[in-house]
């Protein structure tokens, strides 16, 4: 038998060595917990901000069709659109919706503040908001959008919305023939719907109230 071991040959012992060891394993410990933290905090926030951006997108309505209400000065006094769920939207409030309008001369953000449940009350909206009557709601949650077959009627008052820019010279209440107007509805989650609509280049032959598309 021979022995092998050398005088180049140490082993290293002691209480130093094993705090060495002990803190370098606590070290890497603490560095893996502190990645699979930010990790999860990372995988959290980009989950956070798809679902948002996918309701940006998807949560909003569709506006079927539109007309306008003559007034008394060869203007549109009122606009009423017809809205419902667009494709592959979930539940929108339309209690919860604003409008931003804007036409040539004024620019106001409408929000519904009053209801009307379809008993035959008419809707009068003022300067800052919108009307809201039901057409057809499947589970009679007033306002809620939460099927296909839901139907709505949105009235905005341009008369109203018109004559609070303070322009007393401007003699027509509401829009003039020709003149156009963009309406965005945003839902509660952020989703948008754009509109712009254009008067009718002439009024000859309509009567105040009567309807005329848009």
């Amino acid at each position: 038998m021979f022995n092998n071991i050398t005088d180049d040959d140490r082993g290293q012992v002691g209480i130093g060595t094993l705090i060495v060891f002990i803190a370098m394993v606590l070290v890497a410990a603490i560095a893996a917990g502190v990645l699979v933290n930010t990790a999860g905090f990372l995988q959290a926030t980009a989950e956070d901000a798809g679902e948002q951006s996918v309701n940006k997108v998807t949560n909003r309505v569709e506006v079927l069709n539109t007309h306008g209400t003559v007034g008394g000065e060869a203007d549109i006094d009122n606009i009423t659109l017809t809205v419902r769920l667009a494709a592959g939207s979930d539940a929108v409030d339309m209690n919860e919706t604003s409008i931003k309008y804007l036409s040539g001369d004024s620019v106001e953000t409408l929000t519904n503040q009053t209801q009307y449940d379809g008993d035959g009350t008419e809707p009068n909206p003022d300067a800052d908001e919108f009307g809201l009557t039901e057409v057809t709601d499947d589970d009679s949650s007033f306002g809620v959008l939460n099927s296909m077959n839901d139907r709505y009627e949105v009235k905005i008052d341009t008369a109203a919305i018109e004559d609070s820019n303070g322009d007393e010279t401007d003699l027509v209440g509401g829009l003039s023939t020709g003149e156009q107007v963009t309406l965005e509805i945003t839902s509660r989650t952020g989703g948008t719907t754009q509109v712009i609509l254009t008067m009718p280049q002439q009024l000859a032959g309509k009567t105040q109230g009567e309807p005329v598309e848009l």
